[in-house]
């Protein structure tokens, strides 16, 4: 199933790649990239962090 995964436009479904990333931001839950494709729409990925951002706190069980 993972390998199945792609980078592609929600709209057109057209491959993106790392030069139509326009932002990237990270939060406590994650790094998250907005993607704009040619057919002007925008795609956002969110990716977990291995570990949690500072300032969160993580319980072991």
């Amino acid at each position: 199933m993972l390998a199945d995964l792609a980078l592609t436009c929600t709209r057109c479904g057209a491959p993106l790649d790392s030069s139509d990333r326009k932002l990237s931001m990270r939060t406590p839950d994650g790094l998250r990239h907005a993607y704009e494709c040619e057919c002007e729409a925008i795609t956002i990925t969110v990716s977990a962090d291995p570990e949690p951002a500072r300032g969160t706190l993580s319980r072991r069980e």
